[in-house]
């Protein structure tokens, strides 16, 4: 019996914590049903405007941005761009014929889940965080399914929507036996030596940046490669660090496109607490030292991490306390193989695997 061609469009993004879990939604569809249409909505100007088209997928953005706190141009235009943009959704949705529309957070899946619900279109929301966003709030109640990666999101939520799946990760990231030497040579590192891998999340974070340029002379003579992701703000100044040592030990990189590899290499990872990282730290099973963002609605990547290390799957820094500690309880991790192994142990109980292949089930189940 031929595959049924289904239609989905897809709305989010702002940040990687965002978009990823999008992709990976999108290509469970595509591996459960090949034939399948996707349609991505973003926020122009926005990261997803990028990053969607390179994982293969067609994109159309919305003219829509988020409330600033303090009084700006941008607040000034708010509501003409939500009308705009909803306007455009209504289109989208008329022109495309979803089966049915997934949003993951971020400005643009507000409109578009709005305009599909008005019409009537099956529809699913995918919350990441401990702590709701504000757009899944508001859509909570219009929509027909909610899927989370916590428990207790009844506090945010309908309880009757809520479906506990976990975050939605990229396949590959699940799949890291045997890259090792792979990884190695894609980073042009030395297999010899122990590696540590910073991940300041798609935006970097100043904090890790600052406190891991600081410790590249001691990380160099202690004998440790590392990979160092930045973010693209800090990549200039980080680089130009970074070519004061050998090549073959220290790498920046502004955006790690080959998570897996990196999580391949990584003999220590050293993360803020995003969603989406901690879902990915699980999977690949890393001794992880985290070090929570304080500039989050509610302090939710503290509540993140203390999740994981309430459970004695990973060590806690505070971000405040980074620039004195961090790097001394990485190189104590990095010499203590009976840490790392209980960490290891510990997180792999916490990983969802199938989470994506859940999320897609569920919306095959609204339209069915």
């Amino acid at each position: 019996m031929p595959d049924k061609q289904y239609r989905f469009i897809i709305s989010g993004g702002g940040t990687g914590g965002h978009i990823y879990p999008a992709i990976a939604i999108a290509n469970e569809i595509k591996r459960l049903h090949p034939t399948a249409e996707i349609l991505f909505v973003g926020a122009q100007g926005r990261m997803e405007m990028t990053r969607v088209p390179e994982a293969g997928y067609k994109i159309i953005g919305l003219w829509i941005s988020g409330l600033q706190r303090r009084l700006t141009v941008d607040n000034l235009s708010f509501p003409l761009k939500v009308i705009s943009s909803i306007r455009k959704a209504y289109k989208i949705i008329k022109d495309f014929k979803p089966d049915a529309v997934v949003g993951v957070g971020g400005y643009a899946s507000g409109p578009l889940l709005y305009a599909a619900t008005k019409m009537e279109i099956p529809s699913l929301i995918q919350e990441q965080n401990s702590h709701a966003g504000i757009t899944n709030k508001l859509l909570a109640n219009k929509v027909d399914k909610v899927c989370v990666a916590y428990d207790s999101m009844y506090r945010y939520f309908p309880n009757a929507k809520i479906v506990l799946t976990g975050n939605p990760v990229r396949r590959d990231i699940t799949e890291l036996e045997g890259k090792k030497s792979e990884a190695m040579e894609l980073f042009g590192l030395a297999p010899h030596r122990p590696t540590f891998l910073v991940i300041g999340g798609s935006l970097g974070a100043r904090t890790l940046n600052q406190s891991t340029g600081s410790a590249l002379e001691k990380i160099k003579e202690a004998g440790y490669n590392l990979i160092w992701q930045t973010g693209k703000l800090y990549f200039p100044e980080a680089e130009a660090a970074a070519k004061a040592f050998p090549a073959d030990q220290v790498k920046a990189f502004d955006f790690i496109r080959k998570m897996d590899l990196a999580y391949a290499a990584a003999d220590v990872v050293i993360s803020r607490a995003g969603a989406l990282s901690i879902s990915e730290l699980c999977l690949a099973q890393k001794p992880s030292i985290l070090v929570p963002s304080p500039n989050v609605a509610e302090d939710h990547q503290t509540k993140n991490a203390m999740a994981l290390v309430q459970k004695e799957a990973a060590v806690l820094v505070k971000d405040v306390e980074a620039a004195q500690y961090l790097w001394p309880a990485a190189f104590a991790l990095a010499k203590d193989a009976a840490k790392q192994q209980l960490l290891r142990k510990n997180i792999a109980q916490l990983a969802k695997p199938h989470a994506a292949e859940d999320i897609v089930q569920e919306l095959l189940k609204l339209i069915k």
